[in-house]
């Protein structure tokens, strides 16, 4: 029984020491550049009513959401996205303002993935979200807000990848295919698969120039020539609208002194359907997945009863400090932090030592004399900077 309660359940795990402090200082370091930006902080409860995150939403899954009853017998979710709570209390509290809300939040999500994807089902996330401002200057903040964050976490390498919606629905919109279809054309397009969107598309009466506009989307990506070549394929008036404002992007971003850290991929698909317009993930090496992902969700907030354009993102951090970690970034974890060694015949003048420290803002931690023990692995394992003996004269 205790050998059973001593492991967590699959898709969770602890974290300690320097793990712990590690993700601690990256997370003060993005909390800091967001409020840099003018970003208030937000907190939002863990669970919510299911009808948050409703297929209508556009968010995760049912079958992976973490589900459960109130007393009354409404259905409760553990919250697998956090955009989605922030639309919410976003209506409910700033329903009368005009001007555009800034909001950052730190919080962990869950996500039921099976048990045989070897993937987390509970992540801490932090984000941003710019609601009420429909502007493609908002768009750039964003993006840039992510490569700031990236740079004050310690990486150097890394990009974020832009994409737009409107590129590919427009286009989808052209086409009128039946939903099956369109599922099995986004899968092939997600997996850069020419010849698979050729040979779903050849028996059908489309025009050669929409077929052969879906054929080029899966080699539509790479630096801001690549949207110049995206041109010639964008057939519809909003696939037009699209690139213009992607372009539009990059200028603001050239601006913002961040163009070398951007590429452009108009084949990017997203699990969640509440976007609309631009959509970004930012990669970097030592991770297979994106370390942060978001976009403009401009219909998301009618859903909840305001209708007001927004856009924004979330780092996973776990993701962040794999990446951290494998690309061995060093950081400065913690406080000018003292060991203090001491006897217990001098137990008092070592807790005055520690008092004095501590009101210097350093870090003192107490720890009796003992035979046998290496204060010094310790001081190593743990970041202590500086070791003291307050010896007595007593034998130990």
């Amino acid at each position: 029984m205790y050998r059973q309660i001593l492991h967590t359940p699959e898709g969770v795990r602890d974290i300690y020491n320097e793990e712990c402090r590690r993700k601690n200082h990256v997370q003060q370091v993005l909390h800091q550049v967001f409020h840099s930006y003018g970003y208030e902080d937000i907190q939002t409860p863990t669970f919510e009513f299911f009808d948050v995150f409703s297929r209508e939403v556009g968010t995760v899954p049912s079958r992976e959401l973490f589900k459960f009853f109130d007393r009354e017998g409404n259905t409760l979710v553990l919250r697998p996205d956090i955009t989605p709570s922030i639309a919410r209390a976003v209506t409910k509290y700033f329903s009368e303002e005009d001007m555009p809300v800034r909001l950052c939040y730190t919080a962990n999500t869950f996500i039921n993935h099976s048990d045989f994807q070897g993937r987390l089902k509970e992540n801490t996330q932090m984000g941003a979200e710019l609601i009420g401002d429909g502007s493609v200057e908002a768009d750039a903040e964003l993006i840039a807000l992510v490569a700031e964050c990236l740079l004050g976490a310690g990486l150097t390498e890394f990009q974020v990848s832009i994409g737009h919606v409107d590129f590919f629905k427009s286009l989808l919109r052209e086409a009128r295919l039946t939903e099956e279809m369109e599922l099995e054309l986004r899968e092939f397009i997600s997996n850069k698969n020419i010849y698979g969107v050729r040979e779903l598309l050849e028996p059908l009466p489309l025009a050669s120039a929409l077929k052969e506009a879906f054929a080029a989307i899966p080699d539509l990506f790479g630096s801001v020539e690549i949207l110049e070549k995206a041109d010639a394929c964008a057939v519809t008036e909003d696939a037009r609208r699209a690139l213009e404002r992607l372009k539009k992007i990059y200028g603001l971003l050239a601006c913002y002194g961040y163009e070398k850290y951007v590429a452009f991929d108009l084949g990017v698909v997203s699990k969640y359907r509440y976007y609309t317009g631009i959509i970004f993930q930012a990669y970097t090496y030592g991770t297979g997945d994106a370390v942060a992902k978001g976009g403009r969700y401009d219909t998301l907030m009618d859903h909840f009863g305001k209708s007001a354009p927004a856009t924004g993102f979330a780092f996973v951090l776990d993701r962040l400090m794999n990446a951290l970690s494998r690309q061995k970034v060093q950081m400065d974890t913690g406080a000018d932090r003292t060991l203090i060694v001491y006897r217990a015949s001098r137990s008092e003048e070592a807790i005055r030592m520690a008092m004095e420290l501590r009101r210097q803002g350093r870090t003192a931690e107490l720890m009796p004399e003992q035979i046998g023990r290496d204060y010094e692995a310790y001081a190593e394992k743990n970041g202590v900077r500086e070791i003291r003996y307050v010896k007595g004269e007593e034998p130990l």
